[in-house]
């Protein structure tokens, strides 16, 4: 009996198609994967960002909005910078600078208070220092430099207040710009002058060390108010005091607070 002959099965040409959907498939699941590592939160990252600089600068964590759309908005906050060694303690003594000038200033106004609640007198804290600022008719007659009796008492207590302490005092005479021609007095250049040495001269005498103080003269050259007016001229003729800090800031000028004593 002849052996029946066994069917042969046809090429499948079309086979290739199934290596190349696996390929796909796995090369789709490759990017996905990739996309998922490299897409960031943004609402996770700004709370991450917000807890790392809330630890570092000891700052409260920046609130997030409800609405996520709006972080984009919202600015990342910047840890504070790292003081070096000598920053830390340039701030250091910064602050207890500060302290001290304040401690003058309450000081100061108690001696002065009397004069202070008259108008007569002005104790400001600016990036210089102290400056005390006097009317000259509480000091000086009109068109002298001699002291008062009664300026030498008051003058005398700023000097026990100023006398234990090591800060530089500059003591600056100002007059209006009325002209003056006496024979001690030439100019208003001379009076002023004159009005800061006799200041200058009764703090030495009442144990503050000559090498602290300055004299200086300014005359008419810087009016604090307009001398076309009687008492803008009055308000003009002073003299100032002022305890120079030992650290020198930036500009600013606050009145001392009675109330912080």
């Amino acid at each position: 009996m002849a052996r029946k002959k066994l069917e042969e099965e046809p090429e499948n040409h079309e086979r290739w198609l199934v290596s190349y959907a696996d390929f796909i498939t796995l090369l789709f699941a490759f990017f996905v994967v990739m996309y998922a590592v490299s897409s960031v939160n943004e609402g996770k990252y700004r709370v991450l960002s917000n807890s790392i600089v809330s630890a570092f600068s000891r700052t409260a964590p920046m609130v997030l909005p409800k609405d996520e759309g709006e972080l984009k908005s919202l600015p990342l906050p910047f840890p504070r910078p790292i003081l070096s060694q000598k920053q830390r303690v340039d701030a250091i003594e910064l602050r207890r600078e500060r302290e001290k000038m304040s401690n003058i200033g309450r000081d100061l106004i108690d001696v002065l208070a009397p004069l202070i609640s008259e108008g007569k007198v002005r104790v400001m804290q600016t990036s210089r220092g102290v400056n005390v600022e006097i009317n000259a008719s509480v000091l000086f007659a009109q068109g002298e430099a001699k002291l008062s009796g009664q300026s030498g008492q008051v003058l005398k207590a700023v000097a026990q207040v100023l006398k234990n302490d090591s800060h530089a005092i500059q003591v600056e005479g100002h007059t209006d710009n009325i002209p003056i021609s006496t024979v001690n007095f030439p100019s208003n250049w001379e009076l002023s002058a004159a009005r800061a040495s006799s200041v200058v001269r009764l703090f030495m005498d009442n144990g503050i060390d000559e090498n602290r103080l300055v004299a200086i003269g300014h005359a008419a050259t810087q009016p604090v108010r307009p001398n076309e007016t009687a008492e803008g001229r009055m308000r003009n003729r002073r003299v100032q005091l002022m305890v120079l800090s030992g650290m020198e800031e930036a500009t600013t000028e606050v009145p001392v607070n009675p109330a912080t004593r």
